[in-house]
C-alpha cells in the first residue's frame, strides 16, 4: 500500500530532537511529526510525550516532491467532544486551576462558560491595567525613578 495524504498510519518512533519527532513508517519511509503536531497541547519537551521505539499512530499531513513526509499525531487522535456540564477530573475548583500555564484570569472563569473575544481582550486589558496602576503605585512609594540624583545648577 503506498502512503496518500490525509491516511492513517502507525509507526515507530526512531529519532528525537528538539523541533520533533522521526518515525519509520510503511515500505520503509521515514517522516517527521514536528513538536507542533505531537500533541493538542502546548510541548515544552517533547521528551515528555515520545520516546524512542515507541508506536504511534500519525494522519500523513504532506508528502513533498523531494520525498520528505510531514506527520501529525494529535491530528490523527479521536476528536471528543466533552459534554457541557463536565466536571474537572480532580473536582478543582477554577481558581485553583489559575496557576496552570495557559489559565488567565482574563479567560473565562467557567470552561463552558461562553466567552467572545471582545470579552477576553476586555478582560485582559482591565487587569493588565489593573496590573500597570500597582506597578505604578509601587514606584511612587519607593521613590521611582527620581534616585538619579539631584541636578541642580
Amino acid at each position: 500500500m503506498s502512503l496518500e495524504v490525509g491516511m492513517i498510519v502507525e509507526g515507530k518512533v526512531t529519532g528525537i530532537t528538539k523541533f520533533g519527532a522521526f518515525v519509520d513508517l510503511e515500505e520503509g519511509k521515514t517522516g517527521m511529526v514536528h513538536i507542533s503536531e505531537v500533541a493538542p497541547t502546548y510541548v515544552n519537551d517533547i521528551k515528555d510525550f515520545l520516546s524512542e521505539g515507541q508506536t504511534v499512530k500519525v494522519k500523513i499531513l504532506t508528502i513533498g516532491e523531494d520525498g520528505k513526509i510531514s506527520l501529525s499525531i494529535k491530528k490523527a487522535m479521536p476528536q471528543q467532544r466533552k459534554p457541557a456540564n463536565h466536571q474537572n477530573r480532580n473536582n478543582t475548583s477554577p481558581k485553583q486551576t489559575s496557576s496552570r500555564p495557559g489559565n488567565f484570569e482574563w479567560q473565562a472563569s467557567k470552561k463552558n462558560e461562553p466567552s467572545s473575544f471582545e470579552d477576553m481582550l476586555s478582560k485582559f486589558k482591565q487587569a493588565s491595567d489593573e496590573k500597570i496602576s500597582d506597578l505604578k503605585r509601587m514606584e511612587n512609594k519607593r521613590g521611582g525613578y527620581s534616585r538619579r540624583g539631584n541636578s541642580s545648577k
